[in-house]
C-alpha cells in the first residue's frame, strides 16, 4: 500500500471516528438549543429589547467558546490518562502521581456523583423539549406530551439490556442531520436579520451583565443550559480519539450550534412570536412535524449517550474500589463500551421519570438543571490546576492565571445557579449526595476489611514450616485461593487447613489488582512466583477500564511458570460476616451500610466469572 493509499485510509478512519461522536459525544449539548434560548428568555423578563437579545446572544456564544472550545477541547482533552479521560480517569491520574491525594479526592468524587445527577435530568428535559415542538403544530396537543414523554423514557430503558450495539450504528448519521438540519435553520433566521451577528462582539454580553444588576447576572443560570454535555468531550476521549472529536466539534458541532441560536435570536429581533418554543418556530410550518421526529430522534440519542456514560463510569468507580460490586453484562463482544448495568439502568429510570411527571414541562425542569453540571465543571477545573502542576510541569504562576480563569467562570455560572437550589436544584444535589456517600463509606469499609484481616499475617516460611511441624498431608488436586494479602499467606487458607487438616498439593494465591491506568499490557497481565515448594503466588493486574475474567486469564497460562490445569483448579473464597470492633472501629452507621453493600452486592463467583460448581466459600466474622 503506497503513503497516498495509507493516508487516504487514516483519513477516512478519522472522518468514521468523528461520525462516531456525533451521535454519542454531542448528543446532549447539540440538542441543548431546544431549550436553551427559551429558558434564557424566561429569566429575562417580557418584550426584551435588542440590546438585551444581542447580549444574551453574546453571553452563549462565548459561553459555548470558552467553556467547551477553549477549557475542554484544547486544554482538558490534551490531559488524558493513557488515552482516556473523564472526571474519574483525571483523578486516578493524579492519585497515581501520589500528590495530594486529599484534595483529589474531594474535587473529583463529588464531581463524578454529580454527574449521576445530570444523567437522571438530562433524558427528561430533553425528550419533553423535543415533544413541546408539537405545541406549535397541534396546540391540541399538549395534554399528550407528558404521557408521550413517560412511555419513550420507559421504553429507553427497557432495551437496555439487550443492548444498543445494532440500532447504535444509525446514531452518528442521524446526528450529522440533526446538526446540519440545526445549521441550515439557522441561517434562514439570520438571513432575516443579520444584524444579530454583531453578538460575536463580547461586549455586548458584558454590558447585559452590568444593565440590571443581580437579576441580569441571574440570567448565566439560563445561558449555562448551552454547555451541558460539554465534559462528554472529555469523558469519551478514549472510545474516539482527541482528533476524531476536535474534528466533529470544530468542523460540524459548533458551527451548527453558533449558528442556530444566531438564527433564533434574529427571529426574536425580527418579531417572531416568542411564546412557545422559539426553535421551532425556525422552521418553515410544512417541515415542522419532521422537525419534530428527528428532535425527539436526537433527544433519545443524547439519552443513550448519557446512560452509556453512567454504566462505564460505574465500572470505573467499582474497579477503583469506589463503589460495591454490581452486576457487569456485556451486551456485545464487538465493543468494550457496551456494557448494561441493571442497578444503576432502573434507578436512573425511576428518577428520570419521577422528575419527567413531577415537573411536567422543560420550563420547569430547567430549574433543576444546570447546577450539577455547573458543579462538576467546578471540580474539574480544580483538578486541571493540579494536572497542569503536576503532569505538564507548569510554574504556579502560569496554571495559577489559565485555572483562575475557568473558576471564575465556573464559580459564576454556579452561584447563578444556587438560586435554583429550591425550584428543584436539591434533586441533583440531593441524589450526588448520596452516591458521594455511599463511595466514600465503601472505600472506607474495604480498607478496614483489609486492615482487619491483615492484622494476623503469617509469613510464608513460617506458615509450610508449622505445616511440616503438623505433619499436615498434602493431598492431590490444585487449589487457588483469592485475596487481597500479597505479603504472607492468605486468611483463607489457613482457615482451610484449619479446618480440613490437609492441602492440596499445588496451590495458588491470587492478587487482583486495579490499577491507576485504565489498560494494561498483556505482557504485565499476570506474574507468578514459586514461594514454597507447590505453592504459587499471583498477581493478576487490570486497568480501570478492564474487566477482570479470572478463569480467562488462567486458560492463558500453560507451563511454566505455574503448572496447573485451569480446569482442575478448586476455588476458595473468602464469605465475610461485618461485625462491630470493640475499639477505634467505624462509626455504628457506617459499619451498617458497609454491611449492608457487602451482603447486596455481586457474588465475588460472578463477578469474576468463576465456575460456581468448583468454589468452596469459607465463612469468617471481621471486626471493623
Amino acid at each position: 500500500m503506497d503513503s497516498n493509499s495509507v493516508e487516504s485510509h487514516r483519513t477516512s478512519g478519522k472522518l468514521m471516528l468523528a461520525g462516531g461522536a456525533l451521535g454519542v459525544v454531542f448528543g446532549d449539548i447539540g440538542t441543548s438549543p431546544l431549550y436553551t434560548l427559551k429558558t434564557i428568555l424566561l429569566l429575562s423578563g417580557d418584550n426584551p429589547t435588542p440590546e438585551v437579545i444581542l447580549g444574551l446572544l453574546s453571553l452563549i456564544f462565548w459561553t459555548l467558546i470558552l467553556v467547551t472550545s477553549v477549557k475542554y477541547a484544547i486544554f482538558a482533552m490534551r490531559i488524558d490518562n493513557n488515552g482516556e479521560g473523564g472526571i474519574m480517569a483525571l483523578m486516578s491520574l493524579l492519585v497515581h502521581k501520589g500528590k495530594h491525594s486529599k484534595w483529589v479526592m474531594f474535587a473529583a468524587l463529588p464531581g463524578a456523583a454529580l454527574i449521576y445527577g445530570d444523567g437522571a435530568i438530562t433524558p427528561a428535559i430533553s425528550v419533553l423539549s423535543a415533544l413541546e415542538g408539537l405545541n406549535i403544530i397541534v396546540p391540541e396537543a399538549q395534554s399528550y406530551i407528558l404521557p408521550a414523554t413517560v412511555v419513550i423514557l420507559v421504553a429507553l430503558f427497557a432495551i437496555q439490556p439487550f443492548g444498543t450495539a445494532r440500532i447504535g450504528k444509525i446514531f452518528g448519521p442521524v446526528m450529522t442531520l440533526w446538526f446540519i438540519a440545526i445549521a441550515v435553520l439557522g441561517i434562514s433566521g439570520i438571513v432575516k436579520h443579520p444584524a444579530v451577528l454583531l453578538a460575536i462582539n463580547p461586549a455586548y454580553g458584558i454590558s447585559f451583565l452590568f444593565s440590571n444588576g443581580f437579576s441580569s447576572f441571574l440570567v448565566l443560570g439560563g445561558v449555562f443550559l448551552c454547555v451541558t454535555g460539554a465534559e462528554a468531550l472529555y469523558a469519551d476521549m478514549g472510545h474516539f480519539g482527541k482528533k476524531p472529536i476536535w474534528l466533529a466539534w470544530f468542523a460540524l458541532a459548533f458551527p451548527a450550534l453558533l449558528l442556530n441560536y444566531a438564527g433564533q435570536s434574529a427571529i426574536i429581533l425580527s418579531g417572531a412570536d416568542i411564546t412557545g418554543n422559539i426553535f421551532f418556530r425556525l422552521c418553515p410550518p410544512f417541515l415542522q412535524i419532521p422537525l419534530v421526529i428527528l428532535a425527539t430522534l436526537a433527544t433519545i440519542i443524547a439519552s443513550q449517550a448519557i446512560i452509556t456514560g453512567a454504566f462505564s463510569m460505574t465500572r470505573q468507580a467499582i474497579l477503583l474500589g469506589w463503589l460495591p460490586r454490581l452486576r457487569i453484562k456485556q451486551t456485545t463482544a464487538e465493543s468494550y463500551g457496551q456494557i448494561y448495568i441493571g442497578t444503576i439502568n432502573w434507578l436512573l429510570m425511576v428518577v428520570t421519570v419521577g422528575l419527567a411527571v413531577t415537573f411536567k414541562s422543560s420550563e420547569n425542569l430547567a430549574a433543576a438543571y444546570g447546577i450539577a453540571v455547573s458543579l462538576t465543571m467546578l471540580m474539574t477545573s480544580g483538578l486541571l490546576f493540579m494536572a497542569m502542576r503536576q503532569i505538564w510541569g507548569w510554574s504556579l504562576l502560569a496554571s495559577g492565571l489559565v485555572a483562575a480563569c475557568f473558576l471564575v467562570i465556573d464559580s459564576s455560572f454556579l452561584i447563578a445557579n444556587l438560586v435554583k437550589v429550591m425550584e428543584g436544584g436539591y434533586i441533583p444535589l440531593t441524589l450526588a449526595a448520596i452516591i458521594c456517600a455511599i463511595m466514600l463509606i465503601w472505600n472506607r469499609g474495604v480498607k478496614a476489611t483489609s486492615r482487619a484481616i491483615s492484622e494476623k499475617v503469617i509469613g510464608v516460611d513460617e506458615f509450610f514450616q508449622k505445616l511440616s511441624d503438623m505433619q499436615i498431608p498434602r493431598v492431590q488436586g490444585t487449589a487457588l485461593f483469592l485475596t487481597r494479602m500479597q505479603n504472607g499467606v492468605p486468611p483463607v487458607m489457613r482457615w482451610h487447613v484449619a479446618r480440613n487438616r490437609a492441602l492440596q498439593q499445588k496451590v495458588v494465591s491470587l492478587t487482583i489488582e486495579i490499577q491507576n491506568f485504565p489498560y494494561v499490557k498483556a505482557s504485565d497481565r499476570l506474574v507468578f512466583c514459586e514461594r514454597a515448594p507447590g505453592y504459587w503466588q499471583g498477581v493478576a493486574r487490570y486497568g480501570f477500564m478492564e474487566q477482570p475474567h479470572i478463569p480467562q486469564l488462567l486458560q492463558s497460562v500453560s507451563g511454566a511458570p505455574a503448572p496447573f490445569i485451569a480446569d482442575e483448579i478448586t476455588w476458595y473464597l473468602g464469605h465475610e460476616t461485618i461485625i462491630a470492633r470493640e475499639r477505634d472501629g467505624m462509626a455504628s452507621w457506617q459499619r451498617n451500610c458497609y454491611a449492608f453493600m457487602v451482603r447486596n452486592s455481586t457474588h465475588i463467583t460472578n463477578y469474576y466469572r468463576l465456575p460456581g460448581d468448583q468454589v468452596v466459600e469459607i465463612g469468617r466474622r471481621v471486626a471493623i
